[in-house]
């Protein structure tokens, strides 16, 4: 496996294992020398989303990079406050503007709305057999929003893209995607830097001759999960980058497993106060038992 190791989605679209993130890049020269440098790298998959406001840094980047369309992934994301079947359709309009293309690989809905992904997610449906996205997804939802979606739906979600490093495991999420062929990615796979000084991953960072960063998105792909690396720093663009001349062995794996605790950075799935703050008009009094 290297940086151009691809893994084939559910419905026959092959999506990098290795894409670069730019959540909290700031939009402008910041987020564009950063996409180009990651571009230069190698990496071929870009995360952006609506909610990061730097698409069209990302797209920028793009057009200056000289790297062909069709060897790019781009994924973007619906935000909270655009979803409900209208409101998707024009926010990824707005996407592809901001981003200078006509076509996006991977759309995903950032967060399941209570009242609102269903619908939402039938936006994608449309967006998905019209051809203007090569496939779509979610992002933070869990086995019972996945659900709801199976229900009014013929098309199902390709990737959900979850919080998930030593300390979140996600073991019930992972299990019930795996078990209905839906792709596990994750976001944050280093909890924001704040796993690297556990001396376990420390420790087998020495044996190989590796940083903690390299172990633990190492322990990630050896978990088959997609992920995405964020850095606006050359070195560590690159240093994320190299990945493919190790390996962990199987009692590695196990000792960075032993770290879970159930602990996240961001909110649950199911906070209704998260929504209620980000989605104008919402009332998580209509959704309280």
């Amino acid at each position: 496996m290297g940086i151009d190791k691809r893994v084939t989605l559910s419905n026959g679209v092959k999506m990098p294992y290795l894409g670069f993130g730019v959540f909290k890049l700031g939009d402008g020269e910041e987020t564009t020398n950063a996409v180009k440098i990651a571009l230069e790298t190698g990496y071929r998959g870009i995360d952006t989303a609506s909610y990061y406001g730097n698409e069209e840094s990302v797209g920028r980047a793009i057009k200056e990079s000289g790297v062909e369309r069709e060897d790019l992934f781009i994924t973007s994301k619906v935000w909270n406050d655009e979803q409900g079947y209208n409101a998707t359709l024009r926010a990824f309009e707005r996407s592809l503007e901001r981003l200078q293309t006509d076509y996006l690989d991977l759309y995903l809905i950032h967060w399941p709305v209570p009242g609102l992904y269903t619908e939402t997610w039938q936006a994608l449906e449309k967006l998905y057999h019209e051809g203007k996205v090569c496939a779509v997804g979610v992002s933070n939802f869990e086995p019972h929003h996945l659900e709801a979606i199976s229900k009014i739906s013929s098309v199902k979600p390709v990737i959900n893209q979850i919080e998930f490093h030593p300390e979140l495991l996600q073991g019930e999420v992972r299990d019930y995607c795996l078990s209905k062929g839906i792709q596990v990615e994750a976001w944050s796979p280093l909890k924001r830097g704040q796993v690297l000084n556990e001396p376990v991953i420390q420790t087998i960072g020495k044996q190989h001759g590796k940083t903690p960063a390299q172990v633990v998105l190492r322990w990630c792909l050896q978990h088959d999960i997609v992920l995405n690396v964020k850095s606006s720093k050359e070195e560590r663009i690159k240093e994320n980058a190299d990945l493919f001349d190790f390996e962990l062995t199987e009692e590695e794996m196990v000792s960075i497993d032993s770290l879970h605790a159930d602990n996240r950075i961001a909110h649950h799935p199911d906070s209704l106060d998260f929504y209620e703050k980000t989605v104008p008009g919402f009332k998580k009094s209509q959704y309280s038992s």
